[in-house]
């Protein structure tokens, strides 16, 4: 594993978990972790479970004896990595987004494209694909339940720089975090629209927000702490914020559904509030991570007098990830999808097969990205979403 800040701490307590809870053919093995400082990542390694420590990465990608590569490091380093990576004939689990532009996340595709050839698996990060409750919800549209999808609506809504002082981590920074709170949060719940319905956006139109343009400088300015978990020590120099604070926008999905998106880090109050609803022409369904175990439900072929949303406690057996847990009613955690990450990663290299979401798939979320900004660039006009395609990232390779 390369980096040991908050995804690379939940990412371990996956690789420690995953043959615990699920019979595989495959046993995990976490053989060396890397970090920039070595003090730190000793620290780290022994924290969270790794064998070994070191801080070249290129040293980790080319030892015979490990054979995944997890990138949890900020996105300007992914796509390096990654092709080299792959390149070595390791398998790559990556974090999201995929890239920090459009043109990084190309030649990781066609990378990982040419690499599938040779047996060599590739994954993205797009977690909470892997929450029961959602899993659940793409079974329900895949069956028809919910008739001819029409409308989705979602909001990724946090708070954790809403105070001006807070410091300029890097996430907040262009060329370490490619965009703000479009490109990080905003990238997961159009991930979650193009997998819950199976329909890419074809088109955007958009708006982009920085409300505080001028932070201090953290004091750490290497790491800057990543922001999330607590506020970082800051100096009294300050720098310009590089990155959108919050942003807004709509499209129409290749099926001709309508779609609505927010995201942004000052909604304050919210701290981690995703929200997605589907309305189809047969029923409507709404998740909110603050209720992770529960999805809402309206069938319309109930009666009409009967109708009305239901809530559906996600912890049966019969529904997805949950047999390898607890009995009915024991929720589930935020790490617990990561653990399922793990394991449908492992299954796909025992069995063969190329995991989702691709680096493809991640691909096309980076071109909303990008068709966000531009049309936001442009005064909110529209913007088209081009399709990922085998042909085009032969061009980029």
């Amino acid at each position: 594993m390369i980096g040991h800040a908050f995804m690379g701490a939940v990412h371990s307590q996956a690789w420690r978990t995953v043959n615990h809870v699920f019979d595989l053919p495959l046993r995990v093995e976490q053989t060396a972790l890397c970090g920039l400082h070595p003090d730190q990542a000793e620290a780290a390694a022994h924290r969270l479970g790794w064998a070994e420590h070191l801080t070249g990465w290129r040293e980790l990608v080319a030892r015979d004896d490990i054979d995944v590569i997890d990138i949890c490091t900020p996105s300007d380093s992914h796509a390096e990595i990654a092709v080299a990576a792959l390149a070595a004939g390791k398998h790559v689990l990556c974090e999201k987004p995929l890239a920090n532009t459009v043109t990084e996340a190309r030649v990781m595709a066609a990378a990982a494209e040419e690499a599938a050839a040779r047996g060599i698996r590739s994954m993205c990060g797009f977690t909470y694909r892997r929450v029961p409750a959602l899993a659940l919800l793409r079974n329900l549209i895949a069956d028809g339940r919910l008739g001819e999808i029409r409308h989705v609506r979602a909001a990724y809504l946090q708070d954790w720089i809403t105070d001006p002082e807070f410091p300029l981590v890097w996430r907040l920074r262009k060329e370490r975090a490619g965009s703000g709170a479009l490109g990080d949060v905003g990238a997961h719940i159009v991930d979650l629209a193009h997998h819950l319905t199976g329909s890419r956006l074809t088109g955007v139109t958009g708006l982009t927000e920085t409300f505080v343009p001028v932070r201090p400088l953290p004091a750490d300015r290497e790491t800057g702490n990543g922001g999330l978990t607590a506020k970082a020590a800051a100096t009294p120099e300050r720098g310009l914020v590089t990155v959108d604070d919050a942003a807004v926008f709509m499209g129409r999905l290749e099926s001709g559904a309508l779609a609505t998106f927010e995201a942004t880090r000052f909604a304050t109050g919210r701290k981690n509030a995703l929200r997605i609803e589907v309305n189809g022409s047969l029923g409507s369904a709404a998740f909110d991570f603050e209720r992770l175990n529960e999805l809402e439900f309206l069938d319309t072929a109930q009666p009409a007098a009967e109708q009305g949303f239901r809530r559906i406690l996600v912890t049966e057996p019969d529904h997805p990830y949950l047999a390898a847990w607890w009995p009915p009613g024991h929720g589930l955690g935020y790490e617990h999808s990561f653990t399922h990450q793990a394991r449908d990663l492992v299954a796909a290299i025992a069995e063969g097969h190329d995991p989702r979401p691709s680096f493809a798939e991640a691909l096309q979320v980076q071109l909303v990205i990008d068709a966000v900004e531009r049309s936001a660039t442009n005064n909110s006009s529209w913007t088209v979403v081009p399709e990922a395609t085998a042909e085009t990232e032969a061009e980029a390779a």
